[in-house]
């Protein structure tokens, strides 16, 4: 038995030795294969047909009448035939049923093979899963082999000097920032929160710490002046002044956290681009800050945005109250470095100072403001050879902010102008008029400071003028030779 098409069947009968194939539809009646079985034996309707098993036993016997042939042929049968026509029905309908379940068959073959396809691509998802998991590994061994690695080179470092040199350089504002690497620089930053005793007194897990100044480091842009270099020389400021001034006996262990991650966080992804330009732009960051401090809001938010990551969450073992307060002080400091509330926040400090109160909250957060602005724009303080490329490094950064402002149609600073400014032009009112003032009153507080940072300051002005004088002289020589060139020419 088999089958021709999905349409039609086959049975194959075997007629005294001959085999006779009978074809017929899948929607054939019973009474229809009956009619067939007599044209396929090729006999007369009046012939008898018999119906035998397999072992040759008769199962039946029939004559046809010759009445019309139909479903009625087997009424007048006897009970032999009546038994055929039973028969013949429960193959008819064997038939039917089996047809079904090759289509069952073919239905269960299409939706095992979408099954497999599900199968298959599930598995493609957990294999994708599992190479995500296996690359963050490898990203976490990296990073801690990375740091290790800067551990290791640091300490490397300190045993061509003797530690002890090293470490107490670090404290000084004379220490060359130029010298270090990233991965150093870290670990100097590192050293500082253990030397002041930040990870013991506030149970700040070690791991964390390392993971969370990685972190610092990657989310600062490589801009000419405002890059990560740039916030280690901040912060190493603020450690110098920390031990110079002995703040630890001043101010509470709450108070250091908040200078030296104020210090860290206090530029963070800075765009290069000054709070002027932000809003003469209208950039996005200026609309969202609704024009106040629009950058130190934005280095405030992104602080805080690495904080909310618990692997870089150097606080996760602060209650909620001192989280707040710690949040808190480290906004206030980073919102003091904007250079347009610099005349506000100083003249608050100066009204306080000559009766300075430690004990007063205000007071203490007026001078932490002052402090951190000091440490912000401190690099003249240091040796020249330190503080020269800084210089450098400010003008580029400017000049490339002036160049794109007059791109825009936008208002251009003066000294920012590269056809305007020089090097001592841009220095010398910046020292005399922000540094030495804003110097000269903390040292009234801490007179420790007026030999290693204000007359520094001073030397520094000092020389600034001479340039100038020079450049002047050199520019007077220009003037007259082209006045004697030209007068020639006539």
């Amino acid at each position: 038995m088999g089958s021709a098409s999905s349409a039609y069947r086959v049975i194959y009968l075997d007629v005294d030795g001959r085999t006779q194939k009978v074809v017929f539809s899948r929607f054939c009646s019973p009474c229809d294969i009956k009619e067939l079985f007599c044209t396929a034996t090729g006999l007369s309707r009046n012939t008898t047909i018999s119906l035998l098993d397999s072992t040759g036993a008769m199962i039946c016997e029939t004559v046809n009448t010759g009445h019309d042939y139909g479903c009625g042929l087997f009424s007048h049968l006897s009970d032999k035939e009546e038994l055929f026509q039973n028969v013949l029905t429960q193959v008819a309908e064997q038939f039917s049923r089996a047809f079904k379940i090759n289509e069952l068959k073919t239905e269960v073959t299409n939706r095992l093979a979408m099954l497999e396809k599900r199968v298959e691509l599930e598995g493609m998802k957990v294999v994708e899963i599992e190479k995500c998991r296996s690359d963050i590994k490898k990203l976490r061994e990296e990073m801690a082999s990375r740091n290790n690695r800067s551990l290791c080179h640091l300490q490397y470092m300190l045993s061509q000097q003797t530690i002890d040199e090293t470490v107490e350089a670090l404290r000084q504002p004379i220490f060359d920032v130029w010298q270090w690497e990233p991965n150093e620089m870290l670990s100097c930053l590192e050293h500082m929160y253990h030397d002041l005793g930040l990870v013991k007194d506030f149970n700040i897990n070690p791991i964390t710490l390392k993971r969370w100044l990685l972190c610092i480091h990657d989310n600062y842009r490589n801009n000419p002046f405002h890059n990560f270099r740039h916030c280690f020389c901040v912060t190493q400021m603020m450690y110098s002044m920390i031990c110079l001034c002995n703040l630890q006996e001043k101010f509470t262990q709450v108070d250091i956290l908040i200078l030296m991650t104020a210090a860290v966080c206090h530029d963070l992804d800075h765009p290069g681009y000054n709070n002027t330009y932000q809003i003469n732009a209208r950039t996005e960051l200026a609309v969202r800050y609704n024009d106040i401090s629009p950058l130190e809001n934005h280095h405030c938010a992104v602080a805080f945005q690495i904080f909310s990551q618990p692997d870089c969450n150097i606080f996760a073992n602060f209650d909620p109250e001192a989280f707040k307060q710690i949040r808190q002080g480290t906004i206030t400091l980073i919102l003091a470095t904007d250079m347009a509330r610099h005349g506000e926040i100083l003249d608050s400090f100066k009204q306080k100072v000559d009766n300075f109160d430690f004990t007063n909250e205000e007071h203490v957060t007026c001078l932490k403001m002052v402090l951190i602005k000091c440490c912000d724009i401190s690099n003249e303080v240091r040796p020249m050879e330190v503080a020269e490329p800084w210089v450098d490094c400010l003008l580029e950064e400017y000049f490339m902010q002036s160049d794109r402002e007059k791109a825009e149609g936008l208002p251009v600073a003066p000294f920012m102008d590269r056809e305007k400014v020089t090097k001592p032009t841009a220095q010398i009112g910046f020292i005399k008029f922000v540094l030495i003032p804003m110097f000269e009153s903390v040292m009234k507080l801490f007179p420790q400071i007026e030999e290693v940072m204000v007359q520094p300051l001073r030397e520094s002005r000092d020389r600034y003028e001479e340039l100038k004088q020079i450049d002047d002289a050199m520019n007077e020589k220009k003037k007259s030779e082209n006045l004697t060139m030209g007068g020639k020419k006539k």
